[in-house]
């Protein structure tokens, strides 16, 4: 049995394995330009995020339908559960499909398919959030959010992703002063490719609860120093890091230095069939190759259910809680 763990850095787009995109295009009569699943896994070998998410984007054609949302959504949350998954705070991305004709209801009534079934189907519960593309306007994030209105009691909360540098936290102000009057919860990616000062624009002026990556926080002291002090949870992505250049190699990850620096580091999987590992995968890599002992590996576990949006259902969280407490690490 794996150890328990909430996974809070995940992409449901991301999680598109070669196999079901090919079923997908078969059901949806869509063409994609690759010969076989091989083929398309083999283009799965990105320079950098760019090229990562102009094929990432690509393959969004195949989601179409509910249905289509729906079994995307049980692929995952099985995957998820088999690597000791038992929270789920799943990132969709809107815009992505408003901009093929895909409705807002289509895609969250389908995911919610899935997410509506999860803990009876898969044990796993779960939390929806909603990103804004940073690299489109804050006018189309503005819309976005008007268009969830429908939906919002499926929607947890809001975050910020896609490509990073030159495209600064602080212009979504709005759009995030507008999320948090509806309630939702707050998160943003920062400090992957982009510096430091989009770390802290992310807490000042969006008012974020979590940075999601945050790698780059570590080049500021001052900012490691309020991290740690405001219990600022970190849901850092280890083998995305390494595919998309952002480290070197594994070998090279921060973790073990942000976890000594009293950091509140989560590890998650990202986008992990494009980035070769679920949250289980990631767990192990960090493991063997960083050389993490059994306090460090239970200490990330507590931190995943700390750091998750369960304000509202606080004995479950406790329940999982004493499930990472009670863990047994098999022998090695």
């Amino acid at each position: 049995m794996p150890l328990p763990k909430a996974e809070l850095h995940l992409h449901i787009e991301g999680t598109l394995e070669p196999e079901l995109a090919f079923a997908l295009a078969a059901r949806n009569g869509v063409s994609l330009p690759y010969a076989d699943e091989d083929a398309l896994r083999e283009a799965y070998r990105f320079e950098d995020l760019q090229s990562f998410l102009n094929l990432y984007y690509e393959l969004m054609a195949v989601l179409r339908t509910e249905r289509d949302f729906e079994d995307l959504a049980n692929a995952y949350l099985a995957r998820a559960a088999a690597q000791g998954v038992r929270h789920a705070e799943i990132f969709f991305d809107p815009q992505a499909h408003l901009a093929r004709g895909v409705e807002m209801g289509t895609v969250v009534e389908g995911l919610w398919r899935a997410l509506g079934t999860s803990r009876d189907r898969h044990g796993v519960s779960t939390r929806l959030i909603m990103c804004f593309l940073r690299d489109e306007s804050a006018e189309s994030a503005m819309r976005t959010l008007d268009a969830a209105k429908p939906y919002l009691d499926r929607i947890t909360g809001v975050g910020l992703d896609s490509a990073e540098v030159g495209h600064p936290p602080v212009k979504f102000r709005e759009v995030y002063e507008a999320a948090a009057a509806l309630g939702l919860r707050r998160v943003a990616h920062a400090g992957e490719e982009g510096p430091p000062a989009y770390v802290v624009e992310a807490l000042d002026v969006l008012g974020v609860e979590r940075i999601d990556h945050g790698l780059r926080a570590t080049e500021d002291p001052a900012l490691v120093e309020r991290l740690v002090r405001d219990r600022v949870p970190l849901t850092l992505c280890p083998l995305s890091n390494v595919r998309l250049r952002t480290v070197d190699t594994l070998a090279d990850h921060p973790l073990p230095a942000m976890l000594d620096a009293g950091l509140m580091c989560t590890v998650n999987s990202d986008d992990p069939a494009y980035f070769g590992g679920y949250a289980g995968d990631n767990f192990d890599a960090v493991r063997d190759t960083l050389g993490l002992g059994e306090d460090r590996l239970r200490e990330l576990a507590r931190n995943s259910f700390l750091a998750s949006f369960l304000e509202d259902e606080e004995d479950l969280r406790a329940r999982y809680l004493a499930e990472v407490d009670a863990y047994a690490f098999p022998a090695a």
